[in-house]
C-alpha cells in the first residue's frame, strides 16, 4: 500500500459554540471534552499512522501560532500550510495534495477536519487503513458513519456495490434532511457523511483538472511560489487566488465516477453545537455534564460550563448554560442550532464580544482586561518562559517571575514607568500589571 500522509483542514470559527468559541480562538483549539483540543486529539489519531511524517495542516495565517503550540504540546512533528485566504475546502484540499504530490507521487492523503470528536481511535485507525487501501487503487472515499439516529444536521450517503474490502461505490450524496426524511435514511441503511476523506494525491488532482482545472492549476501555482519560515508554508496568494471557491463535495465527489464510502463503526461527532458537546461529554445519573465551577441541585439534563464566574442551577432540565468572563448563554438543548441567529445579530449590532475573547493569547503572551476608566486601562499580561512581548508606553509591575527587558534583569517587585514601547523576554512565567494612561 502506499503511503499515508495526515492532512488536517483546520479552518472555520464555530459559531454554534459561542461564546466560547469565537474567531480568534475557535472550537478546535479549545479543550473541551478534557485536556486535549478537538485538533490535538485529531493529531493523536493519526501520528502513528504517519509512520514518523510531519502531519501537513491547512490553517489560516491568524491560526498559526495556534497549531504550533498545541502540536508541541504533545510533541507531534507538523507542516503548516498558510491559506491566504478563506476559499472553502477545494482550494484548501487541492494545495495539500499538491504538497503531498511533490513529495510523492503515490502518496495516499488522509483528509480530515480539526473539530471533529471520534470515541474510539483504535476503530478508527483499521477504517482509515481500509480507506487508505482502496485509495491507493485509485478510488477516492469518503468515511460515511452509521447513524444513531434521524439526525437533520448532516449530509447522507447512500452505500452502492461492494467496491473492494470495506468499502462501496457511492450510490447518491443527499443534502441535510427533514425529520421524516432523515428517518427514512436511517432505515434505509444511508450513512451519515463525515467530509473526511483519503485518495492518492496524484489522483485527486487529476479529477479536479477534470472538472474545476483553476482550483487544480492554482493549488499547484500557489505551492510553486509559496514562501517558507521553518516548518511553515504560506502559499502564494496570486495563485491560491485564482482556485474557485468551492466545497471538494461540489467540485469534486458528487461529478466523480471515482467516489467511495466506507461505512465507519467508531462513534461519531462533528461538535457543531452545546447540544453535540453534552452529548459527548461524561455525565452523571441524571444526564447532566458539568465543568468548571458549577454545583448542580434537581437537574436533568443540563449542560453546565463555566470558565468565568460560579454557576448554580436550581431545578431545571434540558438547559445548556456557558459562561464566559464576559457572556453567559442560556438556552433550551433543543434550540442549539439557533445560537448562530444570537451571534449573527450581535454581529449586526457591532459587538466585539461576537468576534474575540476578552482574554487574548498570542506566541506565549496572554493578556486579560482587568479594569477601564476614562483615564487609565489596566491589564494582567502573562508570559510563558521564552514568550516575548512589546510592551506599551505604561505603568509596570511585575507581580510574578522574571523577565529580560531594556539592557537590564526585572524581577518580581519591581515597579517601571516606560515612556517608550520596551521589547521584554521571559527568563520564567512571568505575570505584569500592565497600566496605560490616556
Amino acid at each position: 500500500m502506499s503511503a499515508i500522509y495526515p492532512v488536517i483542514l483546520c479552518g472555520g470559527s464555530g459559531t454554534r459554540l459561542w461564546p466560547a468559541s469565537r474567531p480568534d480562538r475557535p472550537k478546535q483549539f479549545l479543550k473541551l471534552l478534557g485536556p486535549h483540543s478537538s485538533f490535538q486529539e485529531t493529531l493523536l489519531r493519526v501520528r502513528d499512522l504517519s509512520e514518523g511524517r510531519e502531519v501537513v495542516i491547512v490553517t489560516g495565517a491568524a491560526m498559526a501560532d495556534f497549531v504550533r503550540r498545541q502540536a508541541a504540546e504533545i510533541e507531534t512533528p507538523v507542516a503548516v500550510l498558510i491559506e491566504p485566504e478563506a476559499r472553502d475546502s477545494a482550494p484548501a484540499v487541492a494545495a495539500a495534495a499538491a504538497y503531498v504530490e511533490a513529495r510523492d507521487p503515490e502518496g495516499v492523503v488522509l483528509m480530515l477536519a480539526a473539530d471533529h470528536h471520534v470515541g474510539e481511535p483504535e476503530v478508527f485507525r483499521d477504517a482509515a487503513r481500509l480507506a487508505c487501501k482502496a485509495a491507493s487503487e485509485g478510488l477516492i472515499v469518503t468515511f460515511g458513519v452509521r447513524p444513531t439516529g434521524p439526525a437533520t444536521g448532516f449530509g447522507y450517503i447512500r452505500p452502492g456495490a461492494p467496491a473492494g474490502e470495506g468499502v462501496f461505490t457511492v450510490a447518491a450524496f443527499v443534502e441535510k434532511p427533514d425529520l421524516a426524511t432523515a428517518e427514512r435514511y436511517v432505515a434505509d441503511g444511508y450513512l451519515w457523511n463525515s467530509g473526511n476523506f483519503a485518495f492518492r494525491a496524484s489522483v485527486l488532482l487529476g479529477e479536479l483538472e477534470r472538472f474545476e482545472p483553476t482550483i487544480a492549476e492554482g493549488a499547484r501555482a500557489a505551492l510553486a511560489s509559496a514562501v517558507s519560515d521553518g516548518d511553515v508554508l504560506r502559499l502564494d496568494p496570486e495563485g491560491f487566488g485564482r482556485a474557485k471557491k468551492i466545497s471538494l463535495d461540489y467540485a469534486v465527489m458528487e461529478r466523480t465516477d471515482k467516489a467511495a464510502v466506507a461505512p465507519a463503526a467508531f462513534s461519531w461527532s462533528d461538535l457543531g453545537a452545546w447540544d453535540a458537546i453534552w452529548g459527548a461529554s461524561p455525565q452523571d445519573g441524571f444526564g447532566n455534564a458539568a465543568h468548571g465551577d458549577v454545583t448542580l441541585v434537581e437537574t436533568r439534563g443540563v449542560l453546565a460550563r463555566s470558565t468565568g464566574p460560579f454557576v448554580g442551577v436550581i431545578g431545571v432540565a434540558d438547559l445548556m448554560i456557558v459562561a464566559e468572563p464576559d457572556a453567559v448563554l442560556v438556552c433550551r438543548r433543543d434550540d442549539a442550532q439557533s445560537v448562530k441567529l444570537l451571534v449573527d445579530g450581535l454581529k449586526a449590532k457591532g459587538r466585539d464580544l461576537a468576534h474575540r475573547h476578552p482574554v487574548t493569547v498570542n506566541g506565549g503572551v496572554e493578556r486579560q482586561p482587568v479594569a477601564q476608566t476614562g483615564q487609565a486601562g489596566v491589564e494582567i499580561w502573562r508570559l510563558e518562559p521564552g514568550a516575548t512581548a512589546a510592551l506599551p508606553i505604561a505603568s509596570i509591575q511585575v507581580l510574578s517571575g522574571a523577565l529580560l527587558g531594556d539592557g537590564r534583569a526585572w524581577a518580581a517587585g519591581d515597579h517601571l514607568a516606560l515612556d517608550a514601547q520596551t521589547a521584554v523576554t521571559a527568563s520564567t512565567s512571568a505575570t505584569l500589571l500592565v497600566t496605560t494612561w490616556r
